[in-house]
């Protein structure tokens, strides 16, 4: 079919013809004669900001010339007891105080206190562990600081999975610094433990350990301390330094965890370290520990009783790894801009083998990294890592946990996913624990481009699933919810959000926010430029809710206060319907004048198209200021010959709640 365009130009001259009649005679006023639930003055409010910027966090959405950061940096030995499931560990912690203010106390979150018998989590959620379902968490044996010279024990408190360390002396301002030393340990949960556990396979047991030392609360120039308890929905809010970590387990285990692997000649098999050496330059995928040498136990590591493996990570906020006998090894290069390289492995059991499942897991890990990489930030890590376990869907720098039985789109899908986190929030280090949508929102619409690029649309388009539950058009499925009168707003607290709407409004809404931003709103290279700028300046800091609106105000050129109060804030509801359609002066020749009505509390720009009887379309774009002052709109659409329809949103594009009147035959 044949599809014409009108430029809204030639149409706005056409409505300008008219309006010095209307000057001196007003013709009807198409909002006298409409009923609707818009109200432009509430959408288009002005003063939408509550605060001005301010030296920390400027107006534009950047980091002000003040903005400061703490820093953190972890030195962490760890053993496992492979008998008792229990991780023993010392931590030593630098906690650099860059902000204005003395502290007088410390905050550390102890994630493992979520699977104690008390826990708040249990409460919070509705969800009832069994009986065989908790551990005793953290059993902290001793804190203190090292003044270098003398150890000296500290004062501290537990409350829930916070833990409050009293300072005998206040830490100085402006870049006073701290030496801290905890010894611990804990029992390792089971495949209870959702996000970290330890589950049996064929081969052997799969660890899969994450937040397992103490990692510092976040002391921001926003809150303060931030202390909110790990509930379970609310993740992770972290603050950014190097992290050295050791972990020792029986020799006949492989250990794949974040960063970079310190000392391979020391763990690693001669033939091992050549088929690494190999990867290194190969962008096929190359096996580092066979399916054949799982099965036969016919490589070990070592003859020794046990092995320490040895990472270092730098500039990151968190770290992770696996640790098995059971796992099959794969790598490859990963090629990124600027003609730097990293490695993308996997490290799976034989249960989880073949190219229609983790055959491929490195070739989708590897993809999404370098389109990542391409299109947003380059990947910063030396190394990433797929892991199978039944964690299935957890992130960390470097790392992720994906499903052990995970095949075809939905490995892609989910290794996509996962990874696409290292630039949100890892990358980008937004306070997930409040805003989930800041994390997930924005990974998930990442998520859609990348299954669009891999492999000229394998898996494409991901629209459905996990991007639009239950199928179909993203546009309609959203409606759902927002028309839902109990649906929560994107904005509300993460932990806040039943789990019924957990995914809807954590990563779907927020997701296809960004998509309506891009695609109907400001443009595919307006939005990339201003979407790329807020990455970049934002890169390891920590930006709030405003930050990020208003760096896509600025970038894009646009006051879009209406679309975060409409969308992230509220859950208005868009119906644009065609109120009439009919041939000036019943002659086609004239064209078309049609009347569009905004019936609900949403606005947004959108599309008219008038279908011809000649097989043709004529379509043209009004942007949103349409509806600054107007519930309704009539405009003539030019036409030579006879149309059969005229539609509104003709792509079907916007969260339309009502596609039923967006359609009229002509008159």
């Amino acid at each position: 079919m044949k599809l014409k365009f009108i430029v809204l130009g030639s149409l706005l001259l056409l409505v300008a013809a008219s309006s010095q009649a209307q000057r001196r005679r007003r013709a009807p006023n198409t909002n006298d004669t409409i009923t609707t639930n818009y109200q432009s003055s509430e959408l288009f409010s002005p003063l939408y900001y509550s605060e001005k910027g301010n030296e920390f966090h400027s107006a534009n959405g950047e980091p002000g010339p003040k903005y400061w950061q703490n820093r953190v940096d972890y030195v962490l030995n760890a053993t496992i007891d492979t008998g008792s499931k229990t991780l023993t560990a010392t931590e030593k912690i630098h906690y650099t105080n860059n902000s204005p203010d003395a502290l007088q106390y410390l905050w550390l979150q102890l994630d493992q206190n979520t699977y104690k018998k008390d826990a708040r989590s249990n409460f919070v959620t509705g969800f009832a562990p069994g009986p065989n379902q908790h551990t005793d968490g953290y059993e902290i044996a001793s804190v203190a600081i090292n003044h270098g010279d003398v150890i000296q024990k500290v004062d501290f408190i537990i409350n829930d999975t916070r833990m409050q360390i009293r300072l005998p002396k206040a830490m100085l301002p402006n870049g006073g610094g701290i030496d801290l030393i905890i010894h611990y340990k804990y029992t390792i949960p089971g495949i209870f433990g959702n996000r970290t556990d330890f589950n049996q396979t064929k081969n052997g047991t799969i660890y899969e350990i994450a937040q397992w030392f103490p990692r510092m609360c976040v002391y921001d120039d926003t809150r303060g301390w931030d202390t909110l308890p790990f509930l379970g929905s609310g993740e992770f809010y972290l603050e950014y330094g190097d992290v050295d970590y050791s972990v020792t387990v029986p020799s006949d285990m492989i250990v794949a965890g974040s960063g970079e692997l310190i000392n391979p000649a020391e763990v690693l098999t001669a033939k091992q370290m050549a088929r690494m050496a190999e990867a290194r330059k190969s962008d096929n995928t190359i096996m580092i520990r066979t399916a054949d040498e799982v099965n036969n136990h016919a490589l070990k590591q070592s003859a020794k009783p046990t092995l320490t493996w040895h990472f270092k990570m730098l500039n990151t906020r968190d770290v992770a790894f696996g640790a098995s006998k059971a796992y099959i090894w794969d790598a490859a290069r990963v090629n990124l801009p600027g003609g730097k390289k990293s490695m993308a492995m996997s490290v799976y059991p034989v249960e989880s083998q073949g190219t229609a499942a983790w055959g491929r897991a490195t070739e989708y890990l590897k993809k999404s990294i370098e389109y990542f990489s391409e299109k947003w930030f380059v990947y910063p890590y030396p190394c990433a890592v797929n892991e199978a376990g039944v964690a299935g869907g957890m992130e960390y720098p470097g790392i992720v946990f994906d499903g052990i039985g995970d095949k075809g789109a939905e490995l892609y899908w989910v290794t996509a996913h996962e990874i696409g986190h290292n630039w949100f929030p890892m990358i980008v280090g937004s306070d997930e624990r409040r805003f989930g949508w800041m994390d997930e929102g924005f990974n998930t619409f990442i998520d859609v481009y990348a299954s669009d690029n891999f492999n000229h649309g394998e898996f494409a388009p991901k629209r459905d699933g996990e991007y639009a539950p239950g199928g179909g058009n993203p546009a309609d499925e959203i409606v759902k919810v927002i028309i839902d009168p109990k649906a929560p707003s994107i904005m509300t607290a993460a932990d806040a959000i039943p789990e019924k709407y957990r995914h809807p409004l954590t990563y779907f809404k927020p997701a296809f926010g960004l998509v309506l931003l891009r695609e109907q709103i400001l443009g595919p290279d307006r939005f990339d430029y201003a979407f790329r700028n807020y990455i970049h300046k934002w890169a390891y800091k920590h930006p709030q809710p405003d930050d990020f609106f208003r760096s896509m105000d600025n970038g894009g050129g646009e006051d879009l206060s209406w679309f975060w109060k409409g969308w992230f804030y509220n859950n208005y509801a868009l119906d644009l319907a065609i109120i009439d359609a009919k041939y000036v002066d019943n002659d086609p020749k004239k064209g078309i004048r049609v009347t569009v009505a905004n019936k609900e509390q949403m606005a947004m720009p959108f599309a008219v198209e008038v279908k011809l009887k000649d097989g043709s379309k004529k379509r043209i774009q009004l942007p949103v200021e349409t509806w600054l002052q107007n519930k309704g709109i009539t405009l003539v659409i030019p036409t030579t010959t006879e149309a059969e329809s005229v539609t509104v949103d003709p792509d079907a594009a916007l969260p339309d709640m009502n596609r039923k009147n967006n359609t009229m035959e002509v008159k």
